[in-house]
């Protein structure tokens, strides 16, 4: 049979068109997820490394196709409950494919560039926590409603108002590598904590917007919602001892916390309450005033 140049070219072509198709994977992260998975015998994996070993492996090829990939996290719970939602048989590999295209690919994913697993997962953990502290923290807000003596979105000021004491935090300890971490009080004892680094260099201010809008988030459900909770941050400076201050956060309002709250905060296990030895080379200091809401 004779073959014309279309024939001889279409390989070549399907490839290209691969080339330009992006592609997001699923991963299980942990032992537990995987473990979880094992029950479905068209799940042909016995052992989480050798798991993640293939799928570095399918990553970097998928990488050396020139195909764009993202990387999200598969959740055996949330896919059984879409599978039961949508009558689809989870033992099988087209409704994890599914799954992963519709559900999984639609939350938190990040890009793969090569890196080695062990690297990407954590950094992928990380952004799915933030997400989901966000997401708690967001619901929190809304439902705060209207003020009821002004008229005022509680959920809008209380976000304007975090924001401000950031600001305010920030401006006022000045040059360093700052490192912030909010946490407030929320259901079932597990605390919302939200992290943020931020560095100032001869009065110019850097700081992720992501991790801002995190971070504001959580501390303005805790002043809408009277929630106790706190500020702390440790400051890094060339050839000096680190320096660590608090704010605490009681009946929607932030003030500074004393030298001896802040050693206290600083040098108790949040889990389980006993005290933790203080770290050599860090100095304990008294929160600063942040000012009035007048002072804007």
């Amino acid at each position: 049979m004779a073959h014309t140049d279309n024939d001889r070219h279409r390989p070549t072509a399907r490839r290209r068109l691969r080339n330009e198709t992006p592609s997001t994977v699923a991963v299980l992260a942990d032992e537990r997820d995987f473990a979880a998975m094992r029950r479905y015998g068209s799940f042909h994996f016995d052992d989480h490394d050798t798991y993640l070993r293939h799928m570095e492996g399918h990553l970097r090829a998928l990488a050396a196709q020139g195909t764009y990939t993202s990387v999200a996290l598969f959740d055996p719970v949330d896919y059984e409950e879409y599978c039961t939602d949508l009558h689809l048989d989870p033992d099988t590999a087209l409704s994890r494919t599914r799954y992963t295209a519709e559900v999984a690919a639609a939350g938190t994913k990040i890009t793969y560039d090569g890196q080695p697993v062990a690297r990407l997962l954590p950094r992928l953990i990380d952004e799915a926590e933030r997400q989901a502290t966000w997401e708690y923290a967001s619901a929190l807000l809304a439902t705060g409603g209207d003020c009821a003596s002004c008229g005022e979105d509680i959920g809008r000021a209380a976000f304007a108002r975090a924001s401000r004491a950031l600001r305010r935090i920030v401006e006022a300890v000045g040059e360093g590598r700052h490192h912030l971490v909010c946490s407030v009080q929320a259901e079932g004892g597990t605390p919302l904590v939200a992290v943020l680094h931020a560095e100032c260099d001869d009065g110019r201010l850097q700081l992720g917007e992501a991790a801002a809008l995190v971070f504001c988030t959580v501390l303005a459900a805790g002043l809408a919602t009277d929630r106790p909770g706190g500020v702390v941050l440790r400051t890094t400076l060339p050839d000096r001892p680190d320096t660590v201050r608090g704010w605490g956060l009681k009946d929607g309002t932030l003030r500074p916390l004393t030298e001896a709250e802040v050693f206290a905060a600083y040098c108790t296990d949040a889990q389980t309450g006993e005290p933790v030895p203080p770290e050599p080379g860090v100095e304990y200091s008294a929160g600063i005033a942040l000012g009035t809401e007048e002072d804007d």
